[in-house]
């Protein structure tokens, strides 16, 4: 073979999560940092950039695709199948799918459904059902011809898909024992294995997995830095994290142990481009070769000064027009009333009553199914967590409704997920360990410097704020548990006074938790999951359980009056920035107490304030 190269171009989009559409549905109005729309435009004039240059196009997503938004729940209903968003794949000439996680939270009838309209294969190597054969591919193999090449030519492009090894534990409550999963790396390793043995030129991983630790470990939930390091592997699309990489324009390390890697955000935020070249060998065959990995995003600036980079795609748009029309009509339907204003941008710090609101409508459902039992004399708490904190979702993902009717896109607003109430019987002890958990997503702060009041390496969903106690959290301390739930240091303690009512909860005191099903299953890696005590209860999702409680079908609850959940207390004087949405600055008087001091935007737009405890 002559000496010769060929361009490769990959594109890829991760996470969209039903993002369809350049629409807020929770907040009824454009949107213009999201939606597929969007990223269509740039998945069109890149693969017209590198066609004209001669060069091959690949086209994947990574998962984390079919759940997340109202469009979603309406294009489950298998009444408006085939689903759109494989119509949408179609459209834009996806190569392969790879699935994330929650790809599976609708069961897999669903998915079986969804893989049957898919235009390309659907992959996922290390996921495996245990009732019946494979509804989707272990891998694939592409063959793209060369263009220009004086004979006939094709390339042989093999592509393996993994995902967090935790799936079958998070989804266990729609997936029943039907799903096992394995280790990533180990997965990884022998796909690379069967790929070379099948002559292929060049091997591509959908990892819908992001950085973690450097090392390998085993069942490694972000795998990214590790999962480089092997050999055979020439492109990595990551995934699962939300965050990006390159995480600025113009980056000049773009390689991960010499591999070139893109994590394009989430909801369609940036499309990831990886560029290589590869080289005829010798002796036959490919070697891949100079490599740069790039991310264009849809939008830029502040959330004040949104400027659009991407215009909406206009055959998308057309596609999605009559389900986006029909899931704002749903949305918009008036299910209750609340006199307060329900925001989310201090949840880490005091009362966010939006959270309590969830608590009140999960203890209520719980109570009714105890009340007949040999468990109705135990006391009940209801475990709640932030789902709209900002984080990696950027300064405009707060929950923010307004005092008055409460329509059905503010139900799902006030809990995203699609989650499934569980009940638990858990001890004192365990109790308290739950509490340190929650509360090591602070970063230990001390007199005389302003720490950032959340850790970076924290996730906001695994605060967990338990309603029908209180407790006080002292910042100075440091933390119990790391981010695995492993315990720090028997002596460390930032959790005191857990009260029910005015008593010391006791160690071996008994209490029933209303919780979602990912805590129940032990998402989050919280230590009390694993010894929990389970309640039997009907099926019921929590935002179904908050449209009951909101309508009157459930019986108003006692955790609506009940004392404050937590406090945060520290040495006097002692401070720490907040970093939250620009429109807090409107609800400054809910944190009085902390004589809140307003320091402007950071450079992700997040409005900081500094606390004093």
């Amino acid at each position: 073979m002559s000496d010769q190269s060929v361009g490769i171009r990959i594109l890829a989009t991760t996470d969209l999560h039903m993002n369809l559409c350049s629409f807020d549905y929770y907040a009824d109005q454009d949107e213009p940092t999201i939606g597929l729309t969007r990223t269509a435009s740039l998945i069109r004039q890149a693969r017209n950039e590198a066609e004209a240059d001669g060069d091959i196009v690949l086209l994947f997503d990574n998962g984390d695709a079919l759940q997340g938004t109202p469009l979603g729940d309406w294009a489950a209903d298998p009444a408006n199948a085939p689903h759109i968003l494989m119509q949408a794949f179609g459209s834009l000439g996806y190569d392969a799918i790879g699935l994330g996680n929650h790809d599976f939270g609708f069961g897999l009838q669903f998915l079986q459904h969804v893989i049957s309209d898919a235009p390309c294969p659907v992959l996922s190597s290390n996921a495996l059902r245990t009732n019946g054969p494979q509804i989707w591919q272990d891998h694939v193999i592409l063959h793209k011809e060369i263009p220009g090449a004086p004979t006939p030519m094709a390339l042989k492009i093999g592509v393996f898909s993994v995902l967090p090894p935790q799936t079958a534990q998070w989804e266990a409550h729609k997936l029943h024992d039907t799903l096992t999963t394995q280790d990533i790396l180990t997965c990884a390793a022998n796909k690379v294995r069967k790929l070379k043995d099948e002559n292929c030129d060049l091997i591509i991983a959908l990892a819908h997995t992001g950085f973690g630790p450097d090392r390998s470990q085993r069942n490694m939930e972000n795998a990214i830095i590790p999962l480089a390091e092997i050999e055979g592997i020439d492109a990595i699309i990551a995934g699962h994290s939300h965050l990006t990489y390159p995480a600025k324009a113009g980056s000049e390390n773009t390689l991960v142990h010499g591999k070139p890697v893109v994590l394009p955000g989430t909801a369609g935020s940036h499309l990831g481009v990886i560029d290589l070249k590869l080289h005829s060998a010798e002796r036959g065959g490919w070697t891949a070769g100079e490599a740069q990995a790039t991310l264009r995003p849809i939008s830029a600036g502040h959330p004040d000064e949104i400027v659009s980079l991407a215009p909406e795609d206009p055959e998308l748009l057309h596609l999605f027009s009559s389900g986006h029309a029909e899931t704002r009509r749903r949305a918009g339907q008036p299910v209750g009333r609340t006199p307060h204003h329900l925001h989310s941008y201090f949840s880490f710090c005091t009362e966010d009553r939006g959270l309590r609101l969830v608590a009140a409508a999960q203890a209520a459902a719980l109570r009714l199914c105890m009340s007949e039992t040999d468990l109705a004399d135990i006391p009940i708490l209801s475990a709640v967590s932030p789902s709209k904190f900002g984080g990696r979702a950027g300064p405009r993902f707060y929950t923010d409704v307004k005092p008055g009717e409460i329509f059905l896109r503010n139900v799902v607003d006030l809990h995203v997920f699609p989650n499934e109430l569980q009940g638990v019987i858990v001890s004192g002890d365990q109790i308290v360990d739950w509490l340190e958990m929650s509360a090591a997503v602070f970063n230990q702060i001390s007199t005389g410097s302003a720490s950032e009041l959340i850790c970076e390496n924290r996730v906001g969903h695994n605060f967990d704020v338990l309603y029908g106690l209180s407790c006080r959290i002292d910042l100075t301390q440091p933390p119990r548990f790391d981010d695995m739930g492993t315990l720090i240091n028997a002596e460390y303690r930032r959790v005191s006074e857990v009260l029910v009512g005015a008593t010391l909860i006791a160690p071996d005191q008994q209490f029933a938790v209303a919780l979602n099903n990912y805590r129940a299953s032990g998402g989050g890696h919280f230590p009390f999951a694993g010894n929990a005590q389970r309640i039997d209860m009907p099926i019921l999702p929590v935002q179904q359980a908050l449209l009951d409680y909101l309508s009157g079908t459930l019986v108003s609850d006692p955790l609506e009056e009940a004392q404050e959940p937590f406090r945060i207390t520290s040495n006097t004087g002692t401070q720490a920035i907040l970093r939250t949405g620009p429109n807090a600055h409107r609800h400054l008087q809910d944190i009085q107490e902390f004589d809140p001091q307003v320091l402007g935007t950071d450079e992700n737009g997040f409005l900081r304030i500094l606390l004093t405890f």
